[in-house]
């Protein structure tokens, strides 16, 4: 069974970061740069056309000048790529806070700075978080121009959060430090590989560990109804002792503090093609036994300081340009169908993708939110002592 998910983290010191941006900007709203010679605004606009085009809202963001974001690493997916080409293309700066933080950091900063200029414009989340985003009534409906491309179930319908890219849970090995690499969640039960295995954080703040804890719980007879298998499985690696709780990081990686990591297929990817001149051998190996992917998804805030800057943002991201991206950064763009079928696909780039068969699918939103309970009750106790 495959699984499509997205990121999601929780901030640790944001209520530091939110008062002492507090302190400098407070009561800030969109201007008439953000509005129409014809009074269209776009902090309304759910759409290009509904703000009089691509080009009026071009013109309408080159005016505000700036874009606030949150949370994005420039090594995260290709995401360097995409800030630089978006810069490059219209000339608009990009203010990027927090570039370590998680999904739950996003939406603090959102609640916390209603108002402030320096709030965030655009937002990328875990799937679970955007949907508490949008409960929440955080977000503002804007549908890109490749909206109907995006297949059904990874959008909403109002167009308040829709997945952008993803990709498979997987196991990376510094094959230079372990003899040999483990390729399923059963081989990482083996003694070889004492206090060697991580995760990329805590999965009840990360989504990568929670996408890492939910491919467990699939390789061991658990289900999308089910994750307490994964949380078994976290146990018996811990009292093995190859649990390591060390947050794994290119840094840890590189240091040899997690030969071992559990985490996106794509970040993974990248990890090898970076460590390559360092003399580390990282492999990449998509589990069999617990196929897991998962999409991360786009969104605005409601209360965006530049509302046309973060609407063109979205239109960049989902343009052939912006989705192929994605691909180079070894991650599967959400309009992949979609471009290959207009033959706009970068084909040497999708012909890098790590190897995965079979078709996704896709845990509810009910069965994200009770593994999420589950995982909140149970992890501390599966990794403790």
């Amino acid at each position: 069974m495959t699984v499509f998910l997205p990121r999601t983290a929780v901030l640790t010191g944001g209520l530091a970061v939110a008062a002492a941006l507090a302190l400098s900007a407070c009561g800030a709203a969109p201007d008439d740069k953000s509005t129409t010679a014809d009074g269209k605004s776009a902090a309304t606009a759910t759409s290009a056309a509904d703000f009089g085009g691509l080009d009026a809202l071009v013109k309408a963001a080159k005016k505000e000048g700036t874009l606030h974001a949150i949370a994005l690493p420039r090594d995260w997916a290709n995401y360097g790529a995409l800030i630089d080409g978006f810069k490059k293309k219209y000339g608009i700066k990009i203010e990027v806070e927090n570039p370590d933080g998680t999904s739950q950091d996003e939406i603090n900063a959102v609640t916390s700075r209603k108002g402030q200029d320096r709030a965030p414009d655009v937002l990328d989340l875990g799937s679970s978080f955007a949907l508490s985003a949008a409960q929440q009534g955080l977000l503002a409906p804007y549908k890109v121009t490749g909206f109907a491309d995006i297949p059904e179930g990874q959008k909403d319908a109002q167009g308040r959060w829709f997945n952008d890219y993803g990709g498979y849970i997987s196991i990376g090995c510094d094959a230079k430090r372990v003899k040999e690499c483990p390729k399923t969640f059963k081989d990482l039960l083996k003694p070889e590989y004492k206090g060697q295995v991580a995760l990329n954080g805590n999965p009840t703040k990360s989504g990568s560990a929670f996408g890492g804890v939910y491919a467990a719980s699939l390789a061991s007879g658990g289900s999308f109804d089910d994750i307490q298998p994964g949380l078994d499985f976290f146990a018996k690696l811990k009292k093995n002792g190859n649990y390591t709780p060390v947050e794994s990081t290119p840094a840890t990686v590189e240091k040899g503090e997690t030969p071992i990591s559990i985490d996106w297929d794509y970040l993974n990817a990248g990890y090898a093609d970076e460590f390559k001149s360092k003399g580390v051998d990282w492999t990449v190996t998509v589990p069999s036994d617990g196929k897991f992917s998962q999409y991360y998804s786009q969104a605005i805030n409601k209360d965006a300081p530049h509302p046309a800057a973060a609407r063109l943002w979205q239109e960049y991201l989902y343009s052939a340009e912006g989705q192929n991206l994605w691909l180079k950064g070894y991650a599967r763009p959400a309009l992949m169908t979609a471009m290959q079928t207009a033959g706009t696909l970068d084909k040497t780039a999708a012909a890098k993708l790590p190897a995965v068969s079979g078709t996704p699918s896709f845990p509810t939103e009910a069965q994200q939110a009770k593994a999420k309970t589950a995982l909140a009750q149970g992890w501390g106790k599966a990794v403790s002592g």
